[in-house]
């Protein structure tokens, strides 16, 4: 670690050469590239909707960088008194980017296109609680829940509900058609992805970036040469932490520590034989050090969590405390579960945070006797071998969803947490009503995951965005992993 920080700060000391680009034009950086492709209703990456969420494709709703709720494709909403019906107002006259016609069709063909068995949705449990699906006329979409759903419009605004044409939907992956203010252009694999401004937008005349290209950057330390060279306008969030506070005293850039969704977690798969004692479970945790974690992978930048919930959500519940290092009790708990030595496969996607945390985790592991032997795999293996087929012990990975407690209600969600008390404890905070109410039951939800040591949850990701100066309107947080470029513009 000692030598790559020593490298990196050397590179914060050459000449920035290239910094005069087009003022309507924006180069964003990224660190892994969308996979399996650009329909971001059919892969669970989050690169996928960095790119295209709020750019290529629009909802019903969108969020705000605060995470509030706003209309986008529905204009307006009213909602029963029950909760189940929603009555959604379309925005008139907005067309797909090859021509076709955007209309109440859209969302039914959309939101039944989520629930077909052949449907990789990540959100697809959500999908499922939809009862009905009216179109009275071109402008109205009628909803009908099987069960109130307090998230029901933020979830909406999240990518695995971007609204789809069913003459462009099948090629979404490598061409893909929506109705927002930036088209496709090409995707040059392993490089970079180009969009363009969709003139027929309904927000075309206010848009002030007309071209923007999203480049894959793998490396931290190429990410921060392309920055000091010009060949990056932005990146979004930082893969050398280490490196922020030199950018934060840059001049020429301008750099902002924000909140993400993002729990970092080690997970854990619960059919494994071990992992399906809680002992085992709640051992592993006290084994690892958090705060050690944090200074040596994330350069002390992330807050540690207790449970799968964001501390900067009202309703969070700091349950750290818990699940504290103690790595003698986590000696006697594995004995006592009949597992004083112990094997486990470590399987670890690119990010920085994973790679760096999993050296990090495994030695702490090892010292309480478990041997977590560390694979590390590129992005699409990751999503094919742990998220799919389900075939690993640990692995550690950001959930980036904002509010997407209904993970854990998912029996066959890759960790396979199987809790008939979890599940109810969900469902009353959905068709709770009140702010009191959503409250309780969302402090419950992470009390039981706790108490489960479902997961290692070990901190909340950061947004640790770099910018070249004069670069406005980017998200300084997070809700959901969204660069959405209408809002940015060149000053002056």
């Amino acid at each position: 670690m000692r030598r790559l920080t020593l490298v990196l700060a050397a590179i914060l000391v050459l000449p920035i050469t290239a910094l005069a680009q087009p003022r309507d034009a924006v180069v964003i950086g990224m660190r892994l590239e969308p996979s399996p492709g650009l329909d971001p209703t059919a892969g669970a990456a989050a690169a996928i909707s960095e790119v295209t969420h709020y750019n290529i494709y629009e909802g019903l709703t969108k969020l705000d960088q605060t995470g509030a709720v706003f209309p986008m494709l529905a204009r307006s909403w009213a909602i029963s008194e029950d909760g189940r019906t929603y009555r959604f107002d379309l925005v008139p006259g907005v067309r797909y980017h090859d021509g076709a016609e955007f209309s109440s069709a859209n969302v039914k063909f959309s939101f039944e296109r989520a629930v077909v068995e052949s449907s990789v949705n990540k959100d697809k449990l959500m999908f499922q609680g939809v009862e009905s699906i009216e179109t009275p006329d071109p402008g109205t979409a009628i909803v009908r829940l099987k069960a109130p759903n307090a998230l029901f419009l933020y979830k909406l605004a999240q990518s695995p509900s971007a609204l789809m044409s069913p003459a462009s939907a099948a090629g979404n992956n490598t061409n893909p058609v929506g109705t927002g203010p930036y088209r496709f252009v090409r995707w040059t694999k392993g490089d970079s992805i180009e969009l363009e401004k969709f003139a027929g937008h309904r927000n075309a005349g206010s848009l002030r970036i007309n071209r923007v290209k999203f480049r894959v950057i793998a490396d931290d330390t190429a990410q921060a040469a392309a920055l000091l060279s010009g060949d990056l306008d932005y990146m979004p969030t930082l893969g050398a932490p280490e490196l922020f506070a030199q950018f934060e005293r840059n001049a020429n850039f301008v750099a902002v520590r924000g909140n993400t969704e993002g729990e970092t977690i080690l997970s854990m798969n619960h059919k494994q034989r071990a992992l399906s004692d809680v002992r085992v479970r709640r051992a592993i945790m006290h084994a690892i050090n958090r705060a050690d974690v944090i200074a040596g992978a994330q350069g002390g930048y992330a807050t540690p969590i207790g449970s799968h919930f964001a501390p900067h959500h009202p309703a969070y519940v700091d349950l750290t405390g818990q699940s504290g290092f103690d790595p003698a009790k986590a000696r006697a708990l594995l004995r006592e579960a009949g597992f004083p030595t112990l094997e486990l496969s470590l399987k670890l996607p690119p990010p920085t945070y994973a790679r760096r945390s999993g050296e990090i985790i495994a030695a702490m592991l090892a010292d309480v006797g478990v041997q977590a032997k560390i694979e590390n795999v590129e992005f699409p293996v990751w999503l094919d071998t742990v998220f799919s087929k389900k075939q690993y012990d640990l692995s550690i990975i950001s959930h980036v969803e904002g509010m997407d407690l209904s993970i854990y209600a998912n029996p066959n969600y890759y960790f396979q947490y199987d809790s008939p008390e979890y599940r109810e404890i969900l469902a009353n905070f959905e068709r709770a009503t009140t702010v009191a109410e959503q409250t309780h039951f969302l402090q419950q939800a992470q009390r039981r995951l706790a108490d489960d040591a479902v997961n290692g949850f070990l901190f909340q990701l950061p947004k640790l965005s770099v910018a070249r100066k004069g670069l406005k309107g980017f998200w300084l947080h997070w809700p959901s992993f969204i660069n959405e470029v209408a809002t940015m513009s060149w000053e002056g």
